[in-house]
């Protein structure tokens, strides 16, 4: 007896199959609807930029960046629209017409008629054109000239040429020719074979030659041998060997045909059943990355990936594009399509499965199969579809003899389909996602009623509804968008409004807003002990599987390439692959849980689905990734060849002086030399455009630059720079480029010098600093005169009142020293009658004092010493005079010493002398005049101190008597002239019964010395 996943398997064998031969092969067309002008194109070539030049049938002439098409014809100066063959180096692009050849260049086109032109050719330093009648050469300004090489090649129209280091190889229309070289003369001129010849080349020892109507001829050139002849494919337009070692034979009703060029067997077709809209191909070429281009005639042009991806749609057999569920188990990959019921994919091909006669035409958002293989799957608004294969016991009677009847019981399958719906007693028609535990029970995942526990008996048609998880059983939202295991066994479902949960044992444990944000949860994915969820709008978040849950963005260095997150899975290498609305990214992750890099395909990387569908993702027994997308189901083989990943390069395109362009210099020829571009003045503006080419990802370029020291910019998609008032003088502007996998480019620069203005210039500003100097030194001498002879008048003004003070300081000296000796002689003449003796001592003392003072008197300067020496014999002299002893004494407390002390003459003299006379003399008792003199840092004080009646007493006898000391006077205004108003101070003393004591006179003079 045959189990019923035996049956089922067998079953679906019979099925309706399209072959899995049908499939894309990662083709990618270019049309009419993409902007081609053209859909006939006869040759593809690329160029040092990596831009993709074609040349049409019509259309004229394109170039082609990965993502926009730039269209150039007969009005913008092309020889003809129709193109047959194109050539490009570095600066100039040659296009080989109808009509002959045209040249363009960054300034235009130039146009040299001559015979179509098939191929080029170069050799050497030569260009040749292989042309419908003969070879010709291009020479530069002179243009073209046609090479005689043999009357019959010279007549012929040549398709091809190659050289193999020994010979050259020419195709014609009449035959293969072998030469030892391109000219009249050449010693060796051997013609093959006869036959229209459309192809040539020579790889690892042999010569393959195709013809148009009789195959590919293949020469051993080492024995020379008679050629091996490939039949098929025929009607060849051309050969080329791609990945190494396959022989690419073009064809114009059969597509083409890949050999393998050592064995020269089959080994794939690209035609109108895998991808191709015509069978008309007329080149292949590879790009610097190694992706296949193929020029057609009719279909546009296409793109051929070598990344591990294939794609199903329409063409190959689905029954829609709209693929929002996948399911892989041991009978192959199950998919919804469309609205029109399930698919699924095996090594045998695609197998369409019919649906069940009530089947709504409603999504099918997922699929699961149970323990015994069948298949379930939940729909939107139309419940659950089972799909399985169910026993039926039947009875056989056989009668082995009159006398005997045997009966045998045999069990056969039925394949059933079956809609479980609210019409038969399920709570819901509307199915998120469902799971299927080891003992076939199944969890469904609705929109608005929870999560619903079931179990359904096939054999029985009877459905057990086991249980209800909802708002009562701690669901707070009921919007489940998946559900997924964990290791524990835990059953996890993920809400739209953010929520998290897990039911176990019956029981719910349910986490709100877990990223702390109403964020619409859409996929849950665990591995070891950490849980992902893909987000709408907020990426990819993880977190240990600990309670409590502690979520974290996953970010590193690169980034996804979008937020929205539909599909997330691991594949068998350890990468987390993401399905977004831009396609998919391959994440590598580190130890802790960050990107370490980023790997998107989209649309130009074969992955022609773009926008994946939530969840529809999974993995096949063999590590196959299957997506589901809203343009077919996506298959990802790992481990397939990729595209060469390769350091970008980038160019200079475009210069541009105060928004003028600049077509006089080729900004190419002055990259990354030390040519230095000279710039007037008032070019200080420019505008710099640069450009990086990638086919694959032409948006995701990103550009940096930087101005001579300065830091580089942050990177940017921006690749044209405005430089806006430059300074004057020399400059070096600096770009780079990088890719979608961050690979640098070199830097390139372009160096340029502004000239400074008149008044910038250094010999200008040599010659204007002189003038000026000149000037200033002239303004400056005469400044300088008129100073002096204005210094000359304040000297002679000075000195003129320099003397007037010293005549008024030796007549103030004058008016005190009569007044002095008027007191002497008063005095003497008293004595002259009564004391005859005491007399001729102060006579003789007073003698001695008069020529002192007679000494100092003519001079400014005395020292303090003699000062006090002078003092000592006038206050002798008093003492003999006087009526009243008295007592005095001199004390010096000074530094430096007194002899090295300078003052004026005669200014203590007149204080010592008023305080003898109305001090000494007048008071009670016994008279004492004590003289002291001390020192600070910058003056000289001296002060004067008697017991007399006191100050204020003796002016009130003056008042009264109407004496006024002259020489007290003169000698205030001589030390308000040295030191200032403030320089002499008086002062009564008091006892300490109150009564005045005496008078202290206090002065100071500033300090000087002799040195």
């Amino acid at each position: 007896m045959r189990s019923p996943a035996c049956f089922l398997s067998c079953f679906l064998f019979c099925a309706g199959t399209y072959s899995l031969f049908a499939q894309n092969h990662q083709l990618r067309a270019y049309t009419l609807e993409n902007g081609l002008p053209q859909s006939q194109v006869y040759d593809i070539v690329q160029d040092q930029e990596g831009y993709l030049w074609l040349g049409t049938q019509g259309g004229g002439l394109c170039s082609f960046d990965g993502d926009a098409f730039q269209v150039w014809n007969k009005e913008n100066g092309l020889l003809s629209n129709y193109i047959h063959s194109l050539y490009s180096t570095r600066d100039t692009l040659f296009i080989g017409t109808n009509e002959g050849l045209s040249l363009k260049t960054r300034k235009g086109f130039q146009n040299f008629g001559c015979p179509q032109i098939n191929q080029f050719f170069s050799f050497g330093n030569t260009l040749y054109l292989a042309t419908r009648k003969g070879l010709f050469q291009w020479c530069g300004k002179t243009g073209i000239e046609q090479v005689p090489v043999h009357p019959e090649i010279d007549t012929s129209s040549i398709n091809a040429l190659f050289f193999d280091t020994s010979f050259f190889w020419v195709a014609t229309n009449g035959g293969l020719w072998k030469l030892d070289d391109l000219d009249v003369e050449a010693s060796v001129k051997q013609k093959l074979e006869n036959n229209n010849f459309t192809s040539v080349l020579v790889h690892k020892g042999n010569l393959f030659a195709s013809t148009f109507a009789d195959g590919i001829r293949v020469w051993d050139t080492k024995k020379w041998n008679d050629p091996l002849l490939i039949r098929e494919p025929l009607r060849i337009n051309s050969l080329s060997i791609q990945n190494e070692n396959e022989l690419w034979v073009a064809t114009d009703n059969e597509g083409i045909s890949i050999l393998d060029a050592g064995t020269f067997e089959e080994k794939q077709k690209l035609n109108t059943a895998n991808g191709l809209r015509v069978p008309h191909v007329r080149k292949v070429i590879a790009d610097s990355r190694s992706n296949i281009w193929i020029a057609t005639s009719g279909g546009g042009f296409y793109a051929y990936f070598r990344n591990g991806f294939a794609h199903y749609d329409r063409d190959q057999g689905l029954r829609g594009n709209q693929v929002y569920a996948v399911h892989s188990n041991e009978k192959g990959v199950w998919a919804s399509n469309s609205e029109a019921g399930l698919i699924r994919v095996d090594s045998l091909g695609i197998h369409p499965i019919p649906n069940a006669t009530d089947f709504p035409e409603v999504k099918i958002k997922a699929i699961t199969s149970d323990i015994h293989g069948n298949i379930w799957a939940g729909t939107d608004g139309g419940g659950l579809f089972f799909y399985g294969a169910v026993s039926r016991d039947s009875i056989r009677t056989r009668l082995v003899d009159s006398m005997t009847v045997l009966t045998d019981t045999l069990t056969l399958m039925k394949l059933k389909t079956r809609m479980l719906g609210t019409d038969v007693g399920f709570p819901s028609n509307w199915i998120n996602d469902l799971h299927v535990d080891v003992d076939n029970t199944l969890f469904a995942a609705t929109y608005s009623s929870g999560i619903i526990k079931f179990r359904y008996y096939p054999k029985k048609d009877s459905l057990a509804v086991q249980k209800i998880f909802g708002k009562q059983e701690g669901i707070k939202d009921l919007l489940i968008r998946d559900l997924s295991k964990d290791k524990e066994n835990r059953l996890w479902y993920a809400t739209k409004s953010g929520d998290l949960g897990y039911i176990k044992a019956e029981k719910v444990k349910h986490f709100p807003t877990v990223l702390n944000e109403p964020i619409t949860l859409g996929t849950i994915l665990f591995k070891n002990d950490r849980v992902f969820l893909g987000t709408a709008g907020r990426g990819i978040w993880w977190s240990d599987l600990q309670i409590p849950l502690q979520f974290k963005k996953l970010v590193g260095e690169k980034k996804v390439s979008s937020e929205n997150i539909n599909q997330l899975i691991f594949d068998d290498q350890g990468y987390l692959w993401a399905g977004t609305e831009r396609g998919v990214d391959k994440i590598l992750l580190d130890a802790d849980t960050k990107i370490r890099d980023v790997f998107h395909f989209g649309r130009n990387d074969g992955f022609k689905g773009i926008e994946t569908c939530l969840n529809a993702v999974d993995k096949d027994g063999l590590g196959n990734l299957w997506f589901g997308t809203l343009n077919g189901l996506g298959q990802y083989v790992p481990g397939n060849g990729t595209a060469d990943i390769i350091k970008p390069s980038i160019h200079f395109q475009e210069l541009e002086i105060n928004h003028t362009r600049v077509d006089s210099i080729d900004i190419k020829s002055w990259t990354n030399n030390d040519k230095v571009l000279q710039l007037e003045p008032g070019q200080n503006q420019l505008t710099l455009t640069y450009r990086t080419i990638d086919l694959d990802h032409p948006n995701e370029i990103e550009y940096r630059f930087k101005l001579n020291e300065t830091e580089w910019s942050p990177w940017s998609s921006g690749n044209r720079q405005n430089l806006v008032g430059l300074a004057y003088g020399p400059h070096l502007f600096l770009a780079q480029s990088r890719n979608y996998r961050w690979e640098e480019s070199d830097p390139i620069q372009f160096r340029f010098h502004i000239e400074p203005p008149l008044f910038k210039k250094p010999w200008f500003q040599w010659a204007l600093f002189g003038a000026v100097l000149v000037l200033l030194t002239l303004l400056t001498l005469l400044y300088m005169r008129r100073i002096r002879i204005r210094n000359k008048a304040e000297r002679e003004h000075l000195h003129l009142q320099n003397h007037l003070l010293s005549l008024e300081q030796k007549a103030l000296r004058l008016q005190m020293n009569p007044h002095f000796i008027f007191n002497v002689l008063n005095g003497i003449k008293a004595m002259g009658a009564g004391k005859p003796e005491k007399m001729n001592t102060t006579i003789n003392s007073f003698a001695v004092l008069l020529r002192e003072t007679l000494y100092n008197s003519r001079k400014d300067r005395i020292s303090l010493e003699q000062e006090v020496k002078t003092l000592r014999h006038y206050i002798s002299v008093e003492q003999l005079m006087s009526a009243k002893p008295f007592t005095f004494d001199i004390m010096m407390d000074t530094t430096p010493d007194p002899e090295e002390i300078m003052i004026p003459p005669m200014l203590i003299q007149p204080f010592v002398e008023n305080a003898i006379r109305h001090g000494v003399l007048k008071g009670e008792g016994e008279g004492k005049l004590s003289i002291r003199f001390y020192t600070s840092k910058n003056m000289l004080y001296c002060t004067v101190t008697d017991n007399g009646p006191g100050i204020f007493e003796s002016q009130k006898v003056v008042a009264k008597t109407d004496h006024q000391s002259m020489a007290l006077t003169v000698t205030r205004e001589r030390l308000v002239s040295i030191a200032g108003k403030d320089a002499l101070h008086m002062e009564e003393i008091f006892a300490e019964d109150k009564t005045v004591a005496g008078t202290r006179i206090r002065l100071k003079i500033p300090l000087l010395t002799e040195y």
